[in-house]
């Protein structure tokens, strides 16, 4: 066996730099009133003798926890297995560590899921909280806001529409509605008549804001060209195979996301369509392990899933460095598209989109 060596301690700090115990903890903690030779003098001790402040004792004087709650309503093998989870945790990520904060992740898959994660949130075990992928019927932003914890979704929250009068929700997102329409033009300006689309769930409103893209172009679409999918590889492969069934005759396909999209492909291929002389087909995310692996690699609206997880973090930080609640707004309530209210404190942001040409389509 081996012995652990003890930790220096904030007195130890204080005696190697000749200053009192209040002055050290003043200085590690990040509070004002130090000449800054004493503060020199307290961070050369701090180096040399491996101090770590404790945490705990931290978060009395700084009444910060230096941690932050990204919840995701998806169960645990849904965002180990879809890229657009990943991508979105490292915009996350690089922000939270830039501001030396931890991530502590946390997934819902059943009401025994939702109830831990409100104890979690109301205990005070973090500064504030990322939530996404939220359902229109999803416990989630009630139990948030139970627990009185700081907040910003990824994605626009279903009751962020005006519908309710909500001014304080503070969203990044997408323009999942215009890049929509842009894929469908680009379809139609193929000589493409017969679009299909694969929707996502619809109980999310990224969901319903691509169909109702899909629908400002094909005003009259035929209802049979609409199946719904859920955003997974195996949703498009049953989609498509749906679609075929009832339009045999289809040239060209939109799908709400990439690897709905790469779910598409897969049966077009295994029915022997020749992608894109047969049928073109346009998906949504521009997920590069998707878009560019696909066969043949797809063309896709592209939208930027780590700025989007970046900026979410840095509107939390932004709301928490205010000391003000997140979401407040403006005097008169109006929003920004750069995430500043009026009077300073954060707004919703929605990221532009880009078509992205490759061989699908």
């Amino acid at each position: 066996m081996t012995e652990t060596a003890s930790r220096p301690t904030l007195e130890a700090v204080a005696a190697r730099a000749g200053v009192s115990r209040a002055t050290v903890s003043r200085v590690v903690n990040g509070g004002e009133g130090v000449r800054e030779p004493l503060v020199e003098r307290v961070r050369k001790a701090v180096e040399e003798l491996g101090y770590v402040p404790n945490q705990a004792a931290r978060s009395l004087v700084t009444r910060r926890h230096d941690a932050v709650a990204v919840v995701i309503a998806e169960p645990e093998t849904r965002v180990f297995a879809d890229p657009f989870f990943a991508l979105q945790l490292r915009g996350i990520s690089k922000e939270l560590t830039a501001h030396d904060s931890q991530l502590v992740l946390l997934l819902t898959e059943g009401p025994e899921d939702y109830a831990r994660v409100g104890r979690y949130l109301a205990g005070g075990h973090v500064d504030g909280a990322l939530a996404f992928s939220l359902h229109l019927d999803d416990p989630l932003p009630a139990l948030i806001r139970g627990a009185g914890v700081p907040t910003v979704f990824g994605g626009r929250p279903g009751w962020a529409d005006g519908a309710r009068g909500d001014t304080t929700t503070v969203y990044v997102d997408s323009d999942n509605r215009g890049g929509a329409r842009d894929a469908v033009r680009h379809l139609v300006g193929l000589g493409r008549t017969r679009i299909a689309h694969i929707t996502g769930p619809l109980d999310q409103t990224s969901a319903v804001d691509r169909l109702d893209g899909f629908r400002d172009v094909m005003v009259d679409a035929d209802p049979r060209l609409i199946v719904e999918g859920d955003f997974t590889p195996a949703g498009g492969e049953r989609a498509m195979r749906e679609l075929l069934g009832r339009c045999p005759e289809l040239d060209a396909v939109f799908a709400a996301n990439d690897v709905s999209a790469s779910g598409a492909l897969r049966v077009l291929r295994e029915l022997g369509r020749r992608v894109p002389e047969d049928v073109a087909v346009v998906g949504f995310d521009d997920m590069l392990p998707v878009a560019e692996q696909s066969d043949p690699p797809l063309t896709t609206v592209r939208q930027d899933i780590e700025e989007m997880g970046r900026l979410m973090a840095r509107l939390l930080f932004r709301g928490l460095e205010r000391r003000a609640p997140v979401g407040q707004e403006g005097q008169d309530g109006q929003r920004g598209q750069h995430g500043q209210g009026l009077a300073g404190a954060p707004s919703s942001v929605v990221l532009p989109t880009t078509l992205v040409r490759r061989a699908s389509a």
